[in-house]
């Protein structure tokens, strides 16, 4: 596997002299390969996202995670890229679609591609099962407003999220019941004892927030569901996009 950090083009109708940022991930073979654009955590591209990169490569996927916080600095960023996951457009769904583009331009690539995210980037993971994808993955994200008008045209979805995360209550069951009657395909499960950001293989941000974290929204790495959600996971974009 290689594994690089990589400037994205931004697309011809960027102004901004700032370069994009992302980490590529190319795994073992020839190829060609699905591809996938992964969406960081609100703490951004760290050794933790990193990992998940590493491990959806691992099965035979290209992963580009645009580093949406390359753009400004993470302070001065963080504002921008929550306002455009609340109104559903803005810089990060540029830069976001900069990534696609990029993968769907590689001669390794086979033509499919789909999105992921985790937290932060699991909420636009959603927001984007209906702008070009072939298959999405919403790790724990928060869903929209107007969740049905999200659905509207969306690609198959698989979410996961956890029973004791006490910043999503109840989202798995919304998100279930949405999809059904949309008749959209898809695979959502919650884990009764898993927290926030479960999938993570070690707690994220900073060591004086992590305390926080936990008593806050439940934060904990739960490896046993993580395990489960990944082999979820593998399976169904392994029907969409191999």
């Amino acid at each position: 596997m290689n594994i690089s950090d990589i400037q994205i083009p931004l697309a011809s109708s960027e102004t901004s002299p700032a370069a994009l940022n992302g980490t590529l991930a190319i795994p073992e073979g020839d190829g060609p390969f699905p591809a996938v654009v992964m969406i960081h955590e609100v703490f951004g591209v760290d050794e933790v996202m990193r990992k998940q990169i590493e491990r959806l490569a691992s099965a035979g996927y290209l992963v580009l995670m645009p580093d949406l916080f390359s753009r400004g600095g993470a302070r001065k960023c963080l504002t921008a890229t929550f306002r455009a996951l609340t109104s559903g457009s803005g810089q990060a769904f540029n830069d976001i679609e900069a990534a696609r583009e990029l993968l769907l331009a590689r001669p390794d690539s086979n033509g499919k591609i789909g999105v992921i995210g985790f937290c932060m980037g699991g909420g636009f993971a959603l927001m984007l099962a209906n702008r070009g994808y072939d298959a999405a993955g919403i790790n724990y994200g928060q869903l929209p407003k107007d969740l049905d008008a999200a659905l509207a045209g969306a690609c198959p979805i698989i979410g996961s999220f956890g029973g004791s995360d006490k910043s999503l209550k109840g989202a798995a069951a919304k998100l279930e019941n949405s999809l059904t009657v949309a008749g959209i395909e898809h695979d959502v499960k919650e884990y009764p004892e898993a927290g926030h950001a479960f999938m993570n293989p070690t707690m994220a941000g900073p060591w004086w927030l992590q305390p926080a974290l936990k008593r806050a929204v439940g934060v904990k790495p739960d490896p046993e569901a993580s395990a489960d959600a990944w082999l979820r996971i593998e399976e169904f974009f392994g029907a969409q996009l191999k």
